[in-house]
């Protein structure tokens, strides 16, 4: 099962219990984290895996051999992103803007267009303890992350159960992320600002078709906006993370709540009980 762990907004607490539940399942099965928020990845800040495999990803961009290009216009036609312009006498390309479909190389009558690779970021893997770790790392600057994610999520292993952990938000790169993704754990807090995000990402995630879930992040602060809304919507609530000052501590030290806190266990394995019991395997 590819379990994807989302949320309408930052700071709701999505990457721990991301790695919470990786650890929890590691002890049961093969399992692996799959970071997808290859922006601002920050799983391995606390499951500091030993990086064992490196690999550029790049993207496919046009290269236009300028004694064969008559300037006709039937790439800067089919482009809908403006990546390649003619401009009279001139052929302009815009790497950064290219989304890498190769269909202006395909369109071009005199074949003037080949393909050369940009690079975009990069993919690492290895072992955190019994936890298989893989994510990206987006170069700074580059504007599109959803061909690294892909590259990311192509490293999946089939055979275990792995968590994505998606970016925030509900834009293109949370969409790669969690399309491939067997059921969505849609992390929130019972405030004002997390039942508006919550609203969000459940339209984002009702259009995917995809099974989800809620979990409450500082479920005993707050209102119970959140919980009447998911009774409204018919969303089971998978789980509840009490505000307990010691889980924010041993988040600003880079621990795994379930590692220094025994006691948190239960919240964590019940996140993953009820995924198993809801959810088609």
């Amino acid at each position: 099962m590819r379990i994807a762990i989302a949320s309408g907004k930052g700071g709701t607490g999505k990457t721990t219990v991301a790695v919470n539940l990786a650890r929890i399942l590691c002890r049961r099965e093969a399992v692996q984290y799959v970071d997808c928020d290859v922006e601002e990845p920050n799983g391995h800040l606390f499951l500091t895996p030993s990086i064992t495999q490196t690999a550029p990803v790049t993207i496919p961009v046009p290269d236009v051999r300028d004694d064969r290009c008559t300037h006709c216009g039937a790439c800067s036609q089919l482009c809908q992103y403006h990546a390649i312009a003619v401009l009279n006498h001139m052929t302009l390309v815009f790497p950064e803007l290219c989304h890498g479909c190769g269909g202006c190389a395909r369109v071009c009558p005199e074949q003037a267009i080949s393909e050369v690779g940009r690079p975009i970021g990069v993919v690492e893997r290895g072992m955190a303890g019994s936890v298989a770790f893989v994510h990206g790392r987006l170069n700074v600057g580059e504007a599109m992350s959803p061909p690294l994610i892909r590259a990311v999520q192509a490293l999946a292993d089939p055979q275990a159960t792995v968590i994505l952990d998606a970016p925030p938000g509900t834009s293109c790169p949370v969409i790669a992320a969690i399309r491939p993704s067997d059921a969505v754990v849609l992390v929130t807090e019972p405030t004002a600002f997390g039942l508006h995000d919550l609203t969000l990402a459940v339209e984002m995630v009702r259009v995917l078709s995809r099974p989800m879930g809620v979990v409450l992040n500082r479920a005993d602060m707050g209102d119970d906006r959140v919980e009447q809304f998911c009774a409204r919507e018919g969303i089971p609530i998978w789980g509840r993370i009490p505000h307990d000052r010691r889980i924010a501590e041993a988040y600003s030290r880079g621990e795994i709540a379930v590692d220094v806190l025994p006691d948190t266990i239960p919240f964590f394995a019940a996140v993953i009980d009820a995924i198993r019991s809801e959810v088609p395997a």
